[in-house]
């Protein structure tokens, strides 16, 4: 039946003018000029007169009925729109008025049965419209716009942080917190232009007076001009120009009626009327006392009764009403209550599901350490967390999941912990009345302060306080904030722990995304060629080891080449690192575009080949114990020599071997990378650090 509804608005041109209404606005906006400048004759003006009236009642209804001011965002462009309108019929009135002495019926019925034909009873009447208009309604509405807009803007920075604060703690999603920040830009685009709006309606009657203040002195000449007496010219033209300022203040008068409601209205899950006898009739004994007032009213000498007691009866009726629904709420309250204690298994169970959950990603801290992670605070941890985020997505192209921080009574008071899937990762300890001084290899004077190590690179620290940061900076030492001290803590994890963290959802939605810039790579690779799996495994290869991944055109078109010769994560992860190869080389550049490399020596590289055994689970290296030990003991010999050369040294082997020497080093020496000489790009130049001999 909807469907029929909606194909039938679809097919009727009078429906998809009203709701799809381009056409319509562009035509009625070019029609207010027209009548601006062309004549109109008395019919055509009755018509106009009639629909500026009607649509002004529109529009307040509708106002009436708004849940909350996002319902009408339209709301200023149509006060302008309608102002002008008001105002070209003001013109076209006046234009009949003064060339032929008349103005349409309906003019004529405001300015004779309205007013009853008196002049000084129309004036009266006019002058406390504009009076109530200009006075009461627009300027209080104009000051609530002005108030409106100002405190929606400064709180939208608050708000916004709010929604980050959500984001972080993973009470809400990316598509919830999207939309929550619409709404926020939406309400304070609404608000600015409510507050420039509100002028075109304090300027409107004011218009009202000075336009009927011209009817009369022209409909008097024009009289005059035309033979008539003073008196007969003013009782003509004045009776005409008081129906068209009524005619015109009527709908201002509306309009500003509907600004202000608009301006005054507040979210609501229901309409105004609703919430208004929701509101005011709440309170069961307000309303009786009221009753009360009125029937003691009633019996004052020298009142009117009946008025008083038909009014204390009316709310007495309602309190009673109000009351005895009351009993029945509540005890619908009590038996709800009473269900719910006898069946307390579901919520059980629904609490039971929550204690399944397992974040990817959380830091708990002690209860000193909570100030540090207020979402409130500007510039705080919540604040930089979703800086992190960002910029772990601009680094190593991974989407680091929503990290829960919370506090946890069971741990010290500065401490702090990072987990992975509820597993503790890393820990670290913080003063946040402190500053941590790292020694940086550079201090000239000692200071006094707490010894530690710094938690993201085991360096040589003090907390000292921030009475002695100045002495400590001239000293030598790096001086590092607290909070500044868990955030670069929390990124090396990440970057430590990046293939535990993507999952299958990641690489589903970094897949969807690519799918937009390049469908035919995706369409080609997936699902047959290559399972979802198998290019998770080749990522956490990549990421591993550090990698990035941003570049996933090239590692999907890599991965799509490789499929159809083998299934093999680490084979394929090596021909895509291949093909990632310059972006790999400048890592570990020089400001001279040069890296230094340790070799092995040719003979045990070849012993490292013959040493790979292919078995169903894929290749495995099988070094006897001994020499693998040795090996690693002269590797890092070397690598301790190539420590004053300023380079940070790389691994350089062939491709056949790379990706087991770095598991087999990878426990000794997880910060010296492993390269093939396949991922020296072209160009590069490299510097031999020393080689490796058994």
């Amino acid at each position: 039946m909807a469907t029929d509804k909606m194909a039938f608005a679809s097919k009727n041109p009078l429906i998809r003018l009203i709701t799809q209404g381009e056409l319509a606005l562009v035509v009625g906006v070019i029609g207010i000029f027209v009548v601006f400048i062309i004549p109109i004759p008395p019919f055509m003006l009755d018509i106009l007169i009639t629909i500026n009236l009607s649509v002004s009642l529109l529009l307040l209804l509708v106002t009436l009925h708004a849940k909350g001011t996002l319902e009408l965002t339209t709301f200023p462009s149509i006060l302008l729109f309608l102002t002008l309108f008001r105002l070209a019929l003001n013109v076209a009135s006046t234009r009949q008025i003064l060339l032929n002495g008349f103005g349409g019926q309906v003019i004529a019925a405001f300015g004779e049965f309205v007013v009853g034909g008196n002049l000084i009873v129309g004036m009266v009447v006019f002058l406390i419209i504009v009076v109530i208009q200009f006075i009461v309604i627009t300027k209080g509405a104009t000051r609530i716009s002005e108030v409106a807009a100002r405190f929606t803007l400064d709180a939208m920075p608050g708000k916004q942080m709010s929604i980050d604060a959500d984001l972080n703690a993973g009470l809400i999603t990316e598509d919830q917190a999207r939309s929550r920040r619409e709404v926020i830009s939406k309400e304070a685009e609404f608000h600015g232009a409510m507050d420039g709006a509100s002028k075109f309606v304090s300027g409107d009657a004011v218009a009202g007076i000075i336009i009927v203040l011209i009817n009369l002195v022209g409909g008097i000449a024009m009289g005059l001009r035309e033979g008539m007496t003073a008196s007969e010219a003013l009782q003509h033209y004045a009776i005409l120009s008081i129906g068209d300022g009524l005619v015109s203040q009527l709908p201002s008068f509306i309009i500003a009626t509907a600004s202000a409601v608009i301006i005054t209205k507040t979210s609501a899950t229901e309409g105004l009327g609703k919430e208004l006898s929701g509101q005011m009739f709440n309170q069961p004994n307000a309303v009786a006392f009221t009753a009360g007032i009125l029937a003691m009213f009633s019996i004052v000498p020298g009142l009117p009764k009946m008025p008083f007691i038909i009014l204390a009866l009316f709310f007495g009726v309602i309190a009673f009403i109000l009351k005895r629904s009351g009993k029945q709420a509540l005890i619908h309250e009590e038996l709800a209550k009473e269900t719910a204690k006898a069946a307390p298994e579901p919520r059980q169970e629904e609490s039971i599901e929550k204690l399944l959950h397992v974040d990817r990603m959380g830091v708990e801290v002690g209860y000193k350490l909570v100030p540090l992670v207020d979402p409130q605070k500007n510039g705080g941890i919540l604040d930089r967390i979703n800086v992190l985020r960002r910029q772990m997505a601009r680094d190593l192209g991974l989407i680091v999941p929503p990290i829960r921080v919370r506090d946890n009574l069971q741990l010290g008071a500065n401490q702090y912990v990072i987990k992975i899937r509820g597993q503790d990762v890393a820990k670290g300890e913080l003063f946040p009345e402190c500053y941590l001084a790292i020694d940086s290899g550079t201090v000239t004077k000692q200071i006094d302060g707490i010894r530690t190590l710094d938690p993201a690179y085991g360096l040589p620290a003090l907390w000292v306080a921030a009475s002695v940061r100045e002495d400590a900076e001239a000293s030598g030492y790096t001086i590092v904030d607290p909070a500044s001290v868990m955030i670069t803590h929390l990124t090396e994890v990440i970057k430590q722990h990046a293939y535990e963290i993507i999952c299958r959802d990641d690489v589903q939605k970094i897949i969807e995304n690519l799918k937009k810039e390049s469908p035919t790579v995706v369409e080609e690779l997936t699902p047959n060629a290559m399972p979802l799996g198998s290019i998770q495994d080749v990522l956490r290869n990549l990421l591993k080891e550090q990698v990035p991944i941003r570049d996933m055109s090239t590692i999907m078109e890599t991965i799509a080449d490789c499929a159809s010769i083998t299934k093999d994560s680490d084979t394929i992860t090596e021909f895509v690192r291949q093909k990632l190869s310059r972006a790999i080389c400048q890592r570990y550049q020089n400001s001279e575009g040069k890296i230094g490399v340790i070799s092995f020596d040719p003979q045990l590289e070849q012993t490292i080949a013959n040493s790979i055994h292919k078995t169903e689970r894929g290749n495995l290296l099988a070094l006897e114990p001994t020499v693998a030990q040795q090996l690693i003991d002269n590797l890092v010999e070397v690598v301790k020599d190539s420590l004053s050369s300023g380079y940070e040294a790389v691994l350089l082997t062939s491709s056949n071997v790379r990706s087991h020497i770095r598991r087999l080093i990878e426990n000794a020496l997880p910060q010296v990378p492993v390269l093939s000489y396949k991922e020296i790009s072209p160009g590069v130049r490299i510097d031999s650090l020393g080689v490796v001999k058994l």
